[in-house]
C-alpha cells in the first residue's frame, strides 16, 4: 500500500472515530439519571408530548466504552493503513495456524487411510466422507459439486477415462495433474477434410452422416488422427487421448463441436495437487473419485 493511500485510511478511520466522540460528548449536557425529572421540546400534538431527553448515562458511558475498544483494537491489529498493529496478527498468519492445527490433528488419521489401496479404501464410509469434503474444496470448481463435469471438463462418475481408472492411475493424476493438447488440423488439411473428417467420427459414436464424406474422412482419419485415437478411433489411455466411438464427449458430440475441435484443436490442463495437498490427501480424494465411477 503507498504511503498516501495509507495516510488516507488512517485520517478517515481516526477522524470518524473522533467525530463520534465529538458528538457524542458534545450533546451530554443536561444529562440525568434514571427516574430524574425530565424537560420537554414545548412541542404537543393531540395531547402527547415532546421530551427532550438526553441518552441514558449508561448508554452514554457504553458509546465512550466502544471507542476506547476501537482505539485499543487499532493499536494491536491491522487497521489504519500500513500499520500492522503491536501484536502482528495477520489473516495469512492466522490462517496457517488453524491448517497446522487441523494437520496435527488428522495426520494420523491421514496416514493410516493412507496405507490402504485405494480399491479398498473407497469402500470405508468415513474415508469417503472426508474424501468427499477434500473434493469439494479443491476439484468441484471444474468437475462440479456431483462429479458430472462441465464444458471440458471431465464426467468422473461414468467409467469413460481418458487416462485410465484405476486406483493407482486416479491418484497419479491428481498427484502430477494433466497436461493434453489436440493440434488445430485446419491449415494442415484444410476446410473441405475437417468437415469430411467430422462426418467419420460423427459415424464412428453411431451418428449419422454423408456416406461418401465419411469415406472420405475414414482415409484423412487414418493418416492424421488414427496415431492417437487408433485406427478405430478408440483412444490411447497412455496419451490421454479420448475414445471417439462411446459417444461420450468433453467438449460436446454435435457436428459442430466436433468440427470445432477439429479445425482449433484443444488445449486443456489439469493442475498437479501433490505439493498442496500432499500424499496422504490426495489417496484420500483417489479413492472417493473410484468410488464414483464403481459403486
Amino acid at each position: 500500500m503507498s504511503s498516501f493511500w495509507s495516510a488516507w485510511i488512517i485520517i478517515i478511520t481516526l477522524g470518524t472515530i473522533a467525530f463520534c466522540a465529538w458528538l457524542l460528548i458534545g450533546n451530554r449536557k443536561g444529562m440525568k439519571n434514571a427516574g430524574e425529572d425530565v424537560s420537554t421540546t414545548g412541542h404537543t400534538y393531540d395531547g402527547i408530548e415532546e421530551y427532550d431527553n438526553p441518552l441514558p448515562r449508561w448508554w452514554f458511558q457504553g458509546f465512550i466504552i466502544t471507542i476506547i475498544f476501537a482505539l485499543g483494537y487499532l493499536v494491536l491489529y491491522p487497521g489504519l493503513g500500513s500499520f500492522k498493529g503491536v501484536l502482528g496478527w495477520t489473516q495469512e498468519g492466522a490462517w496457517e495456524e488453524e491448517i497446522q492445527e487441523a494437520e496435527e490433528q488428522f495426520a494420523s488419521l491421514y496416514a493410516g487411510w493412507a496405507a490402504i489401496p485405494v480399491e479398498e479404501l473407497a469402500k470405508d464410509a468415513s474415508a469417503l466422507q472426508s474424501g468427499g469434503r477434500i473434493f469439494a474444496s479443491y476439484c468441484s470448481v471444474c468437475h462440479g459439486t456431483a462429479a458430472t463435469g462441465a464444458y471440458g471438463f471431465p464426467n468422473l462418475t461414468d467409467n469413460d477415462w481418458l487416462y485410465g481408472g484405476s486406483g493407482a492411475t486416479i491418484k497419479e493424476t491428481i498427484m502430477n495433474g494433466r497436461s493434453g493438447a489436440m493440434p488445430a488440423w485446419l491449415d494442415i488439411i484444410g476446410e473441405d477434410n475437417v468437415k469430411a473428417v467430422t462426418a467419420h467420427v460423427v459415424t464412428l459414436s453411431g451418428g449419422e452422416a454423408d456416406a461418401a464424406m465419411a469415406e472420405t474422412g475414414s482415409q484423412v482419419f487414418g493418416t492424421y488422427c488414427a496415431a492417437c485415437h487408433g485406427a478405430n478411433g478408440k483412444g490411447n489411455q497412455a496419451l490421454g487421448a479420448p475414445n471417439l466411438t462411446d459417444n461420450i464427449w468433453i467438449y460436446g458430440g454435435s457436428a459442430e463441436q466436433i468440427a470445432l475441435s477439429i479445425r482449433n484443436g484443444r488445449v486443456g490442463n489439469m493442475p498437479a495437487h501433490k505439493d498442496f495437498l500432499g500424499n496422504d490427501k490426495v489417496h484420500l480424494v483417489a479413492a472417493y473419485v473410484y468410488s464414483l465411477s464403481n459403486k
